[in-house]
């Protein structure tokens, strides 16, 4: 089995017993703690576009896109106008690719992320709220509250860097329609990347 099918397969797996998030309806309220140790709370940034991005530094998807510098590029863009960038990590302490609050940190400064915060969601309960099946899985909601975008970061759904140049990336696609004030075109698409390793409920 091909790398992207064996990691979607999981990915489906894993999140088969969770209820995403609706695009198109009000996005799930969460507070959680930052790897600084802030709290942080959707509510607080209401009135703004917030986009909230899946990450775990284990899967090699989102390598593809830190390593190339393609997420940091499309946090950077998305901040200069405004908007708050959450990147969310789910994984489980008890997960081999599990980072400590500081070596998540540590990780996003050297790879000169641009997120707004990075939360730590070790218990998953902000990850099951939206139904995050993937890292990356990517969430766009607007100033309202509704969550206006949903799914993959682009529509090359693989681990490949060289596919990242050709890529049409719907985070800026969704993000420049919504901030126009326009309907997003693409609202959903399907999300690729390695599954989110939960902890056992």
């Amino acid at each position: 089995m091909k790398p992207f099918l064996f990691a979607t397969a999981l990915a489906l797996s894993a999140g088969s017993a969770l209820a995403a998030a609706t695009v198109g309806q009000p996005a799930p309220a969460f507070t959680a703690v930052d790897a600084a140790g802030k709290t942080v709370s959707l509510a607080e940034h209401r009135g703004k576009h917030v986009v909230l991005e899946w990450v775990n530094p284990g899967c090699p998807y989102v390598r593809k896109h830190y390593d190339s510098a393609n997420m940091q590029g499309t946090q950077k863009d998305a901040t200069a106008q405004g908007v708050v960038w959450l990147a969310v990590n789910s994984t489980a302490p008890d997960a081999s690719d599990y980072k400590t609050p500081a070596a998540m940190a540590q990780w996003m400064q050297s790879h000169k992320a641009a997120a707004s915060a990075t939360l730590m969601d070790s218990d998953g309960k902000v990850g099951r709220a939206y139904g995050a099946r993937t890292t990356p899985h990517m969430y766009i909601v607007d100033p309202a509250g509704t969550l206006v975008y949903a799914g993959a970061i682009d529509d090359k759904p693989s681990a490949n860097v060289g596919d990242i140049a050709g890529a049409i990336n719907h985070v800026k696609v969704a993000l420049a329609e919504s901030l126009a004030g326009k309907p997003v075109r693409a609202p959903s698409t399907r999300a690729y990347g390695c599954s989110v390793k939960y902890s056992s409920m």
